[in-house]
């Protein structure tokens, strides 16, 4: 009996729960507001793009937090790895072996999301401090020297190229994995659930990973909008 039905979940998989609400809202919230900010600024509607850019800011600075203490997926612990990590990780997805599987985040996409927390999170900040010298000055403009304005407007328009650059990529690796890899990264980040294969789960090693409680969530959400209400009232 135990190995008819290790053969049967060695055949069918299982599914987990990997990505909390939390995590998932976060994702898709940035993937629409990112679309916004950019948009409204190729078509010169500022008062949105500054909004969308302040929405932006509330949640990387979320996220930051929620990658020390949210859920066990979403901790950056589970999976900032270096650069060794990283190439390994390579070697064994190349050689198509299990040891290559993981459960959320794997070395190569967590550095993608560091980086791209990051440059948002400087591109943001910067969009505080920039001016077009015409019409429109960021919130922060008045407590900034001149010199220091014109550096932050340049970096602001310069990371914007760069964040179209890392939204590709991120995207072509979606795609790559679902259509080469066979591994659906898209559903798990809407559903919350991913089916691990069932050669991973015929051990019993793995077990859902743990959950932070959404109230956690709300007050983090709630002190990160404070923090930039804060930020932006200090200009008066």
């Amino acid at each position: 009996m135990a190995s008819g039905h290790t053969a049967t979940r060695e055949k069918h998989g299982r599914e987990v729960r990997v990505w909390d609400l939390p995590t998932r809202l976060f994702h898709w919230t940035l993937v629409v507001t990112v679309a916004v900010a950019i948009l409204s600024a190729e078509l010169g509607v500022l008062s949105l793009h500054m909004l969308a850019g302040e929405t932006v800011l509330v949640l990387v600075l979320f996220r930051l937090v929620w990658g020390v203490v949210g859920s066990q997926t979403a901790r950056f612990v589970q999976f900032v790895k270096g650069p060794r990590a990283v190439l390994d990780y390579l070697r064994k997805a190349r050689a198509g072996g299990e040891a290559a599987f993981s459960l959320g985040h794997n070395p190569l996409g967590g550095l993608m999301v560091v980086v791209l927390l990051l440059v948002l999170l400087v591109q943001a900040t910067s969009g505080l401090f920039a001016s077009d010298d015409i019409l429109v000055d960021g919130p922060l403009v008045p407590l900034a020297s001149g010199a220091t304005v014109a550096a932050l407007s340049s970096l602001h328009r310069l990371l914007a190229n760069g964040i179209f650059v890392l939204v590709g990529l991120h995207v072509l690796a979606v795609v790559f994995y679902l259509l080469v890899k066979k591994d659906n990264l898209i559903r798990p980040m809407v559903t919350g659930r991913k089916t691990l294969p069932g050669r991973v789960v015929a051990g019993d090693q793995w077990v859902e990973p743990r959950r932070a409680p959404m109230a956690l969530a709300l007050a983090v959400l709630a002190a990160s909008a404070g923090l930039v209400l804060l930020v932006l009232r200090a200009a008066g």
